[in-house]
């Protein structure tokens, strides 16, 4: 972990979908929208029609965090937490001897130039002292994290290390979307170790060890990069690595009755549909990513295009707000009124844009808290996925 950072801590959180029944009239609506990749022609600047709720064969887990918490109480949010000490640890290295001699352990190389890499992947851990790759550790921490917060322990079993290894080997680990292993573990052996690591961080590569598993590394891709923006959230700012991961089951799942007062598993409309009825609340980065996934119905669509495109890298985005006519504006790079200088202290010149341009635009209109949308207008780098963005009424057209 980097203890060098000044402003930020450093984080991880996994987007987790998991297959459910889908009803056989159903089928035929399971179709990727337009304009998904790249492009934010075809389909009036990514804007749709969220999907209905019966259109996906898939769930995505939300946690709701405790009043009490310091930041963002009472949020749903994605699974994920700080990156601790243990998870840069040398004691992995013997969990993952078999993998050792494989770049990254084994995780598919990325093809992003280094310096456009964000610091938080691109940063040599080797030489802050650890021997596990930043690629591995922000994964352990996510995994740690999700089976801390849900209970959700996404490992392999030692027995199928060799089968994974040669998978690995192959370039085909990542063909389909795996199933939870951990469901094979006895209910009370998880209890025990859940309680403990959430005690102790360190005791999750003591559990694996004991437990004789790996944590599955393999199955998270990587998704995005977010940082929180300034004076937004209170003092605490976070650099946080964003993965995903499919799976072919809804697996068993527990809150933890401490930081989590609450889990959910819905699909990414019916959240969309449930924050805007004011059901519960969820932070922009959320927001933006669950109407990404609305993109892919189908589960091994998304799978597909997840596993596909974690290779090409992923752009850092630190939102910059401005306030403007009593609402928020959180700007995103790429928006034409982005500034080169994010450090908070250049005030964005609003008054020399038209009203009507609409080009350039990548931002997040926030007009209370359950009344957000989106306008993008901008090209996504690294073959990312356009959020679905449904019309905007009257009353919500850009102040900017």
């Amino acid at each position: 972990m980097n203890t060098a950072l000044k402003h930020w801590k450093e984080a991880a959180t996994l987007i987790l979908a998991a297959g459910h029944r889908l009803g056989a009239d159903t089928l035929s609506s399971r179709t990727p929208l337009t304009a998904a990749e790249g492009s934010p022609q075809g389909c009036s600047h990514g804007r749709s029609h969220l999907p209905h709720r019966s259109s996906f064969d898939y769930d995505v887990l939300l946690l709701k965090r405790s009043s009490k918490s310091g930041f963002m109480p009472n949020a749903y949010v994605f699974p994920g937490g700080l990156v601790d000490s243990s998870d840069f640890s040398s004691e992995w290295l013997d969990i993952f001897k078999s993998f050792r001699n494989s770049p990254n352990f084994g995780l598919r190389s990325v093809k992003q130039p280094a310096e456009t890499r964000p610091p938080i992947f691109a940063t040599d851990r080797l030489k802050l002292g650890s021997p596990i790759p930043g690629e591995v550790a922000f994964r352990i921490c996510a995994l740690r994290e999700t089976f801390e917060e849900s209970g959700v322990l996404l490992v392999v079993p030692k027995p199928e290390e060799k089968s994974l290894l040669k998978s690995v080997e192959d370039g085909c680990v990542t063909d389909k979307a795996p199933h939870c292993k951990a469901d094979g573990l006895r209910s009370g052996e998880l209890t025990k170790w859940r309680t403990l690591v959430n005690q102790n961080p360190s005791n999750f590569v003591r559990m694996c060890r004991e437990l004789e598993v790996l944590p599955n590394i393999w199955a998270l891709h990587e998704w995005g990069n977010w940082l929180t923006p300034a004076d937004r959230y209170g003092v605490k700012r976070f650099d946080t690595a964003f993965f995903i991961c499919c799976l072919q089951e809804i697996p068993h799942t527990l809150q933890d009755e401490k930081e989590i007062v609450r889990f959910q598993w819905s699909t990414p409309s019916e959240v969309l549909q449930s924050y805007r009825a004011q059901e519960f609340w969820i932070a922009p980065p959320q927001f933006y990513e669950l109407s990404r996934m609305c993109r892919y119905p189908s589960l091994n669509d998304l799978h597909s295009f997840s596993s596909r495109r974690a290779t090409e890298g992923c752009e850092q985005w630190l939102p910059v707000v401005v306030t403007r006519d009593e609402h928020y504006i959180s700007l995103l790079p790429g928006d034409k009124l982005y500034p080169s200088d994010t450090s908070g202290k250049t005030k964005v010149d609003t008054s020399t844009i038209p009203h009507q341009d609409d080009s350039g635009l990548h931002r997040i209109l926030i007009m209370n808290p359950y009344n957000t949308t989106l306008q993008v207008t901008i090209t996504p780098k690294y073959n990312h996925l356009l959020p679905v963005v449904e019309p905007l009424s009257h009353d919500l057209k850009s102040p900017l």
